[in-house]
């Protein structure tokens, strides 16, 4: 349905080194550089760089790899369709999440599994501008990001999760019995918190500038449960969604106190490409996802 050329291409553009590209295509390095020999003859124009290792791509090169990425994401969409209609939905479902959210995605992945018993998930962990760069290549089918992180051009987003964050602190600590605790105070503990360029920590230091606090943090790490388990160690606090701990309980030794003044919201849910048809595996994921917002909008 696409030619194979095409898709070496897409591997190329992907693995940027012709070695790997090859190996990801099951084929030897001199059959990938004869078919996109081949593919330039057949277009006309020059796709790739020329030199001794993969210098990059021609501006004519990635106009090529965008067309082709787009027409390998229908074929496979073809695929899925004509499968879903034999034997019901099948496939690989791909689905990026933001570390703050791995843990609560599985009400999501669990629910799609038990409509779709034959479909294979693979979850990744990453960050939100690598889920949105992802997906415009189609290597993504879906991602799980915070809402207005998601509001760009060629996306659809639908909420699903609205969360607060809790202060994360020893039971033993300064903040002991304590029910609520200000972000100007929470700015005072030896915190540990995601990287910079995490989501959810540019959401946070967002916060923390709004009430004037001036923030470093004393760790930092991509790992929601690096930052559990070095506050677990009692030495450091951290600032969590609520939901991580719904999931994975609280560590021994550790509280959870409510963070106020100011009370924020953060809406997090599937985001996905605005394409039209969209792939049955997509569609079945975006009817999911709206159906298990309802259920949390419900009233308990």
């Amino acid at each position: 349905m696409i030619s194979r050329k095409y898709l070496y291409l897409v591997a190329l553009a992907r693995e940027r080194h012709f070695g790997r590209a090859a190996a990801a295509c099951h084929v030897s390095p001199s059959t990938l550089s004869a078919a996109i020999r081949d593919l330039e003859t057949e277009l006309g124009v020059a796709v790739v760089e020329r030199g001794k290792q993969f210098a990059g791509l021609t501006p004519e090169g990635r106009s090529v790899v965008e067309y082709a990425q787009r027409m390998a994401a229908s074929a496979e969409g073809l695929k899925q369709e004509l499968a879903s209609l034999r034997d019901g939905l099948t496939g690989r479902l791909r689905l990026g999440v933001i570390p703050t959210a791995l843990t609560v995605v599985a009400s999501l992945t669990s629910s799609f599994a038990r409509r779709h018993a034959h479909v294979t998930a693979e979850v990744l962990s990453l960050a939100t501008d690598e889920i949105l760069a992802r997906l415009r290549r189609f290597e993504l089918d879906a991602g799980i990001v915070y809402v207005e992180s998601a509001r760009a051009a060629g996306m659809e987003v639908v909420p699903i999760w609205h969360e607060r964050h809790v202060l994360l602190t020893g039971a033993g600590g300064r903040f002991a019995g304590r029910e609520t605790v200000s972000w100007a105070e929470a700015a005072t503990a030896p915190l540990a918190l995601l990287t910079p360029d995490m989501q959810n920590r540019k959401t946070i230091d967002a916060v923390f500038s709004r009430v004037g606090a001036e923030v470093t943090a004393m760790l930092e790490t991509n790992s929601i449960v690096s930052i559990l388990a070095h506050v677990g160690s009692g030495h450091w606090s951290s600032i969590v969604p609520r939901a991580v701990l719904e999931q994975v309980g609280t560590p021994p030794g550790v509280i959870a106190i409510e963070l106020v003044e100011p009370a924020v919201d953060w809406a997090t849910g599937l985001v996905t490409l605005a394409r039209e048809p969209q792939a049955p595996m997509v569609a079945a994921l975006v009817a999911e996802a709206r159906a298990l917002a309802e259920t949390f909008e419900k009233p308990a």
